[in-house]
């Protein structure tokens, strides 16, 4: 794959996202240029989230829908950024919703630092976005850069992260045993680069709701270090 060859690439993970996509996708294209582009891989979805997405492409030059790896979560993420030609890679959600300024703010910061990648606030919403359950998802969770700081524990989120295309050599393989592709990804940075650059402009809402992937539960103690020895384990692998 030649990256670079656009200036900006969304990838995006669908799974039976049919109640909430299509407000996605519309504030997703309405922050994207007419040369920019959008990955779908869509892991097997049997509610009609493909039927919508064809609907996309019929009329979108800009988006691009191709069949998932079916192997969960990460490898349909890594599948999605391995199809991607920008210069700038944004992770999204099937069921969140971008501030019409996302990219704008994030390509400004972009341009004025250099840095390989940026995490941004974001409000966490209820189900139909009407009610604000966190207004600062930074405020509950932190957010530093730092390889120790976030192997204890993680402050990257993947719906708010944009990143270079000249870290995507370094992040493949994303292993498949790890918890989650997104802390993969901002540790690989601040090893490679380490000029992550956390952003307080909130510029997503982040919808909460009862079929998320990922959990604002904490975990057992026995499972988090597990977790941990894992991660440690796939770096030091990938550091051979």
């Amino acid at each position: 794959m030649e990256y670079g060859k656009v200036r900006i690439s969304v990838a995006l993970a669908a799974y039976n996202g049919k109640r909430y996509i299509r407000e996605q996708m519309d504030s997703i294209l309405c922050n994207l240029k007419e040369a920019d582009e959008v990955w779908v891989s869509d892991d097997g979805s049997f509610d009609g989230t493909w039927e919508i997405l064809q609907d996309y492409v019929s009329r979108d030059s800009r988006v691009h829908v191709i069949h998932g790896p079916k192997a969960g979560v990460i490898a349909n993420v890594e599948y999605a950024l391995k199809h991607c030609r920008g210069r700038y890679i944004y992770l999204a959600d099937q069921d969140d919703v971008w501030m019409e300024n996302k990219v704008r703010r994030v390509q400004q910061v972009f341009e004025e630092t250099g840095t390989h990648l940026i995490v941004h606030d974001c409000e966490v919403r209820n189900g139909d976005c009407s009610e604000a359950l966190m207004p600062s998802f930074a405020a509950y969770r932190g957010g530093k850069p730092g390889f120790l700081r976030n192997l204890s524990k993680n402050t990257y989120i993947g719906c708010c992260m944009a990143f270079s295309a000249e870290l995507l050599p370094y992040i493949f393989p994303i292993p498949k045993d790890i918890q989650m592709h997104d802390q993969w990804i901002g540790i690989i940075n601040d090893l490679q680069f380490r000029d992550t650059v956390f952003l307080p402009d909130k510029l997503l809402w982040y919808r909460r709701h009862e079929k998320n992937v990922s959990d604002f539960s904490r975990n057992s103690l026995p499972k988090m270090v597990k977790n941990r020895v894992i991660f440690l384990k796939s770096i030091l692998r990938r550091s051979r």
